[in-house]
């Protein structure tokens, strides 16, 4: 990695949901929510934009928020019960294209959380990409969100 990416990637930090971007990979309107003060658990959304020629992989996050911090999505057993599982081998995001962290798909998963997320706060998360290495994201939190606002129900790659 050159001086001037790894520098950039250092400086790839955003507040309020504004977008960060680093090497080829762009960060859009990320927001965090759980579901009440109480709450030990809590999930991320956002959208992950990959301008690059070559696929890249969320394979890990991390963030001091939760005990456990993990990738997740939805599938469906044989009873046709939907089921939250850890995806270990991470998200593709595809060259020129866009992996979609929504509610009742791809997300993470925060596990753990000593307290739940409130309406104000940020979450700092850190996404560890396999070729774009590391970016650090404050995630606004808004509970009141709804599935359908921005990217909530939008049709997007990543697996």
């Amino acid at each position: 990695m050159s001086l001037k990416s790894t520098l950039f990637a250092a400086l790839a930090v955003t507040t309020l949901g504004l977008p960060v971007f680093a090497q080829d990979i762009d960060i859009m309107d990320p927001y965090a929510r759980s579901a009440g003060p109480m709450a030990k658990t809590g999930a991320a959304f956002m959208l992950i934009n990959n301008n690059g020629d070559a696929d890249d992989r969320l394979i890990d996050v991390r963030s001091p928020m939760g005990k456990l911090v993990q990738l997740h999505t939805h599938i469906q057993n044989a009873e046709g019960v939907m089921k939250m599982t850890h995806v270990e081998e991470g998200f593709v995001v595809p060259a020129g294209g866009t992996a979609v962290l929504q509610r009742g798909g791809n997300h993470v998963m925060f596990m753990g959380l000593d307290k739940g997320f409130e309406m104000g706060d940020t979450v700092p998360l850190t996404l560890v990409f396999e070729k774009s290495g590391e970016i650090v994201v404050d995630v606004p939190v808004d509970p009141t969100r709804k599935p359908r606002e921005g990217h909530g129900k939008m049709q997007g790659s990543g697996n």
